[in-house]
């Protein structure tokens, strides 16, 4: 990661900013893409949630809700991923103001998409791919959310590059990772041609970091 984006008024950390994240969490992957497209250094932690990493008594003393991701920055401790993505922006990003607009209705676009993070995102293609990933029973109600999401968004891309506008903000970062990974849930991305074109834009931006793939779903190997 660089530190090119910066701009001395936005100086790096004293020290790397913690992720205490688990690979296969959409919401961890967020918050480290944040942070690498802002050229901030990151020291990563894997907390183990099949072995209940993230119930221990010193993790829940940095997040009581027992949830990844939780950040460590100098003496700031700070869980809850679109919370962190607030934080970072007023923080670190010398284009505060693009990720996350001041003017009124710029600011209302963008936080319309992270309640939907929070909210269809994280019951439709996000509970899909858990039922996968941790080989639970299928969840339909969830992949019936999925799809209606995905045609919301696919029409809302039709006439804008990005979910708040012609440029990225804290609205595509919150909602790119599930999106990305819904066919490990089985949700097919192939009706949703607008969709597709917005993923591979962020996927094109300065520092971007993938998120891990599983073999689930539609995306397991075939038998």
């Amino acid at each position: 990661m660089t530190s090119s984006t910066l701009s001395p008024a936005h100086p790096l950390p004293a020290q790397p900013i913690r992720l205490y994240r688990a690979a296969i969490s959409g919401h961890c992957h967020r918050v480290e893409l944040f942070l690498s497209l802002l050229g901030l250094p990151v020291e990563l932690v894997e907390i183990d949630l099949v072995r209940k990493g993230h119930k221990t008594p010193e993790f829940l003393a940095m997040n009581a809700f027992g949830q990844v991701p939780v950040i460590q920055d100098g003496d700031v401790t700070l869980a809850d991923a679109n919370a962190i993505l607030v934080y970072l922006t007023g923080r670190y990003a010398p284009d505060a103001d693009a990720w996350l607009p001041r003017d009124p209705l710029a600011a209302a676009a963008v936080q319309r998409w992270l309640s939907v993070a929070a909210g269809p995102l994280a019951f439709g293609p996000a509970a899909a791919r858990v039922a996968e990933l941790f080989k639970r029973p299928a969840n339909p109600e969830a992949v019936e959310r999925a799809q209606l999401l995905f045609a919301v968004m696919e029409q809302q891309l039709a006439s804008g590059a990005f979910l708040a506008g012609d440029a990225p903000t804290l609205a595509d970062i919150a909602n790119y990772s599930y999106v990305a990974r819904a066919p490990e849930g089985r949700v097919s991305l192939q009706a949703y041609p607008h969709l597709r074109a917005w993923l591979a834009r962020i996927e094109a931006l300065p520092g971007f970091v993938p998120m891990v793939q599983s073999p689930v779903g539609l995306s397991a190997p075939a038998p």
